[in-house]
């Protein structure tokens, strides 16, 4: 791939990314604020500033990466955002709300962009310069977004469906499960690695995403 193509792919791909990483960090701090953990705002997080959230490698290189090799899908992440769960009125109840926050928002931001996507397509071909590009940023957004829900949704701690299902098991269950979140990243590399992990979601992630595109675009 040439350098002309990487930068075009970059313009296309870099604020959907962006915009998904963020906005699901954000996500898991508003809602424990408003559960009881103030931890977030505190320290500076509860803001849409991307420099509070930016993680070198999971919201840059990794991302670059992907794209340079031709990956059929983005993966990214931000410095995650603090939660004392210890702070929130029901913390083993309320931990289970704050997890489902960021898929819950990557899924929103999925749908509003096929929305969007669909007003794009139904412009005049006059407005072609603009609805194009935001047509594939549109693309971008809803692939990036379905990626990012169905990953974090795995049943793996740390990863948000990991604490989801720490949150709703009882007794030993959940607290054998816990034990892994200090092994959850290492397991994660060794999937990816393998090529489990793109065999467990790609799947998913690709049927999702063509649905609402195909859905928008009809």
């Amino acid at each position: 791939m040439d350098i002309a193509a990487i930068m075009e792919k970059i313009s296309i791909w870099a604020m959907p990314v962006l915009l998904a990483i963020i906005l699901h960090e954000v996500a898991h701090g508003w809602v424990a604020e408003r559960l009881g953990d103030n931890t977030a705002r505190w320290m500076g997080r509860l803001t849409l500033n991307p420099l509070k959230h930016i993680d070198p490698v999971g919201t840059i290189l990794i991302p670059v990466a992907l794209l340079v090799i031709g990956s059929p899908f983005l993966f990214g992440y931000a410095k995650p955002v603090p939660v004392n769960f210890r702070n929130l009125r029901r913390p083993k109840q309320d931990m289970v709300l704050v997890a489902l926050a960021g898929p819950l928002t990557n899924l929103t931001l999925a749908v509003l962009s096929a929305l969007l996507l669909a007003f794009t397509v139904a412009l005049p071909a006059s407005a072609a310069w603009v609805a194009q590009p935001l047509a594939l940023m549109c693309q971008a957004s809803i692939i990036i977004n379905m990626v990012l829900c169905i990953f974090n949704l795995l049943p793996l701690p740390p990863l948000d469906g990991g604490r989801v299902a720490v949150g709703l098991l009882h007794g030993q269950a959940a607290y054998q499960l816990s034990r892994l979140e200090p092994y959850g990243f290492i397991i994660i590399i060794v999937l990816l690695a393998t090529g489990i992990l793109q065999q467990i979601i790609g799947p998913l992630v690709l049927g999702s995403a063509e649905y609402l595109i195909n859905l928008a675009m009809s």
